[in-house]
């Protein structure tokens, strides 16, 4: 038996498809259907929103207060 009868063998056992093998690709669910450039705006915007509101009330509560 030589070393190609070998390969052959186990090519024959092998035999698979890469569709097979690694099947269909799953797509990426979406988050709230948006891009990842609109989810950054937003991101940014609920941000944006909790630091004016943060320093409202600190500004209401008296903790600071603005220069006179």
């Amino acid at each position: 038996m030589s070393l190609d009868d070998i390969r052959n063998q186990f090519d024959d056992d092998f035999d698979f498809s890469e569709d097979e093998v690694w099947g269909d690709p799953v797509a990426q669910p979406e988050l709230f259907g948006m891009t990842p450039v609109q989810r950054l705006v937003l991101a940014f915007l609920l941000f944006l929103t909790t630091v004016i509101i943060s320093a409202f009330c600190l500004l209401v509560v008296g903790k600071v207060a603005l220069p006179t």
